[in-house]
């Protein structure tokens, strides 16, 4: 598929979807939303692709939030619900990817940028990015599940002020509370991130689909209902041929051959 918003390219295993509008610093339209959106579906349906970083084009902005113009354009309730659901449509994707996917967070993270990132499986932040939820100052409030993902990440208080202020931070902030997991300067970023997207990338794709599973199910539920769907997820795990295989291999002390069933 051809796109006018995102790049795709592919290194190994490893897919690298930037958002490429760095005139207005990667600010999501709906058109940049519904490509990413199927950008996704090709990486759910691809095989070869194990893992998947996402960064934005340029050195100032990941995604500096929505576009205001299409903000100020939305003429009732229903325009609003309309742009949010393709929104949390884009971001349920993410989540249920069977792949990992690392954020690659190079500068701006704000507003719809942040609440992105947060659907990320991991986020590793340049020294120099800023993320926020300032909707509060244009009248409205996060609406792509940042009011739900970020207080699960780093508490209710945190994340309410954040909220309430419109305040940015800091990357080193952001890795203080538990926003992003890792912070690199900005000229080592992409290179730290395909190191850890390769590696992840090498691993058995069907027992990582799975534990992606287990943790994002496990999380909204209690401990023994946690529990019982860990246990599921590896009795399919014990039954493919990659278990026979890695276990072999460790037995033999040779490096595993990966199939994918």
């Amino acid at each position: 598929m051809t796109y006018e918003n995102i790049l795709v390219e592919r290194d190994g295993n490893v897919a690298i979807l930037k958002i490429n509008r760095p005139k207005v610093l990667n600010a999501f339209n709906d058109a940049t939303v519904l490509e990413l959106t199927a950008a996704f579906d090709e990486f759910a349906a691809d095989a070869n692709v194990r893992a998947v970083v996402v960064t934005g084009a340029g050195d100032r902005a990941f995604i500096a939030g929505a576009d205001i113009n299409e903000l100020r354009a939305l003429k009732n309730s229903m325009d609003g619900l309309r742009k949010v659901s393709l929104g949390h449509q884009l971001l349920k994707k993410i989540e249920s990817l069977p792949k990992p996917v690392i954020m690659a967070i190079n500068g701006f993270a704000l507003g719809g940028g942040t609440e992105f990132a947060l659907a990320g499986d991991i986020r590793i932040a340049a020294d120099t990015a800023r993320l926020g939820l300032p909707e509060i100052n244009l009248g409205i409030f996060p609406g792509m599940g940042g009011t739900q993902r970020l207080p699960r990440l780093v508490g209710k208080s945190i994340a309410k002020r954040m909220m309430f202020t419109g305040d940015h931070i800091t990357a080193d902030e952001a890795l203080r509370i538990g926003m992003v997991d890792q912070v690199v300067p900005a000229a080592e970023l992409m290179d730290t991130a395909l190191t850890l997207a390769r590696t992840i990338a090498s691993k058995a794709p069907i027992a990582m689909a799975l534990t992606k599973k287990a943790i994002n199910e496990g999380m909204e539920t209690d401990l023994d209902r946690g529990v019982e769907i860990e246990s599921a997820y590896w009795g399919i795990a014990a039954t493919t041929e990659d278990r026979v295989e890695g276990t072999s291999a460790f037995l033999e002390k040779r490096k595993a051959e990966w199939k994918g069933r």
